[in-house]
C-alpha cells in the first residue's frame, strides 16, 4: 500500500506541499517558498462571472454549438456541462474521450446527463496513447504520466471544436488548477511554477528522446505551447471554466447536479471526493516515488492559499489508501504488474 506523503516528508505548516529542495523549501517557521511568495504579493482580483456572460453572448448562436465541452463525468466537468446548458443557456456539444482508462462509473453520470439534459453528444475512445504510457512505466521514467496525456487531449479537444463548429472550449478545470488569465487559452496547470519544475524536465526529456522509434508519435506535440500554436493554425477557439467564475464551492455544485443529474461519485478514486481515469492511480504512485508529491498537492495548496479549503481537509483528501492489487488491476490493461512501478 502507497504511504501518505505526511508519513514521508515534513509538510508545509501552510499548505499541503512537503518540503523537497531545491524547488520546495521551508523557513525556520516551517512554511514553504511557495507561500511565502504569495503571502508577500498583492492578490490578484477573480474573474467576475459578469466577464464570463459577457464572452458568452459573444458566441451564442453564431455556430453550430455555442461550445464543446469536455466532460468525462467527474464532477467538475460534469458541473460545467449542467452550467453551460441551464445556468447559461448556451448550446453545448459534450464530448468524452476514453483513452482505455476511463471508469464505468464516470462514463455512466456521462451518459445519464446528457440524457437528462438533452445535449447532443460524442464518445471518442481510442488505444493510441497506450503504448506511449507503457514505455513511460517499463523505461521507469520519471515523466508525469498525466502532462503528455493533457497534451493529447487539449489537442483532440481542439481537433473536436473544429469538426463540429465550436468558438468556445469549456473544461472543468477548478480555481486549485489556475485562475490566470492565460490559462483561458492554454491548459489547467502551469508547467512552468515552481512547484511542477522538476516533473516538467523529466517529462520533457521523455517526450524529447523516447519516441523516435515509435512512428505513431512521429507528429505528437513535443510541448503543450507546441500543440497550442498548431491548434490554433486549425481553429480559433477560446477555452474556460465556469469554475473559474462561480461562487460555488464543490460540495454545492456537487449537490446540484447530484439532485438535477443524478450524479454518483465513482468506487474508488484519488484525491477524496475526485472522479479520474484509472490511471490516474499510476500517474500518482509514480509521482510520490519520484518526488515525493503529485500536482494534486500543488492544486490543494493554492486552495489552501487562496482560503477556499481548509489545509486539514486537504490533508484528508490526500490521503493514499489504494493498494497493490488495484494498481495491477490497472497495469494489466498494458501488459505490466507492479514490478514495472517500483
Amino acid at each position: 500500500m502507497l504511504a501518505s506523503p505526511a508519513a514521508q516528508n515534513r509538510i508545509c505548516n501552510h499548505c499541503v506541499l512537503p518540503e523537497i529542495p531545491p524547488h520546495i523549501v521551508f523557513g525556520p517557521d516551517g512554511i514553504c517558498n511557495i507561500c511565502r511568495e504569495h503571502l508577500s504579493k498583492e492578490k490578484t482580483p477573480l474573474f467576475l462571472e459578469s466577464d464570463f456572460i459577457r464572452i458568452l453572448d459573444k458566441k451564442r448562436g453564431k455556430h453550430r454549438y455555442d461550445c464543446l465541452v469536455m466532460c468525462s463525468g467527474g464532477k467538475d466537468s460534469t458541473a460545467a456541462l449542467y452550467f453551460m446548458k441551464e445556468r447559461y443557456k448556451m448550446n453545448p456539444l459534450a464530448f468524452t474521450f476514453d483513452h482505455g482508462f476511463e471508469t464505468s462509473n464516470a462514463l455512466h453520470n456521462v451518459r445519464k446527463a446528457v440524457e437528462k439534459l438533452g445535449v447532443d453528444y460524442v464518445f471518442f475512445r481510442t488505444d493510441f496513447m497506450k503504448d506511449m504510457f507503457k514505455r513511460m512505466i517499463a523505461s521507469k521514467s520519471k515523466a508525469v504520466i498525466c502532462h503528455p496525456c493533457s497534451i493529447w487531449y487539449m489537442d483532440l479537444g481542439y481537433k473536436m471544436a473544429k469538426r463540429f463548429d465550436a468558438p468556445l472550449i469549456i473544461a472543468g478545470w477548478t480555481k486549485g488548477q489556475s485562475v490566470k488569465q492565460e490559462v483561458m487559452s492554454s491548459c489547467g496547470c502551469n508547467v512552468h511554477q515552481t512547484e511542477y519544475k522538476a516533473m516538467a524536465k523529466e517529462t520533457q526529456r521523455f517526450l524529447d528522446t523516447e519516441l523516435d522509434d515509435m512512428p505513431q508519435y512521429k507528429n505528437f506535440p513535443r510541448t503543450m505551447e507546441q500543440m497550442l500554436k498548431r491548434a490554433k493554425k486549425r481553429h480559433k477557439a477560446m477555452v474556460l471554466s465556469p469554475h473559474w467564475f462561480l461562487p460555488y464551492s464543490p460540495d454545492e455544485y456537487v449537490k446540484i447536479i447530484q439532485d438535477n443529474l443524478g450524479w454518483e461519485y465513482t468506487n474508488d478514486s484519488f484525491p477524496r471526493k475526485a472522479t479520474n481515469c484509472s490511471l490516474n492511480f499510476i500517474s500518482v504512485h509514480n509521482s510520490m516515488r519520484d518526488y515525493g508529491y503529485t500536482h494534486y498537492h500543488v492544486e490543494m495548496s493554492k486552495l489552501v492559499r487562496e482560503g477556499t479549503l481548509s489545509r486539514d481537509e486537504a490533508l484528508k483528501n490526500l490521503n493514499m489508501e489504494f493498494d497493490d492489487k488495484l494498481l495491477n488491476d490497472i497495469l494489466g490493461v498494458l501488459d505490466l504488474d507492479v514490478a514495472a512501478i517500483q
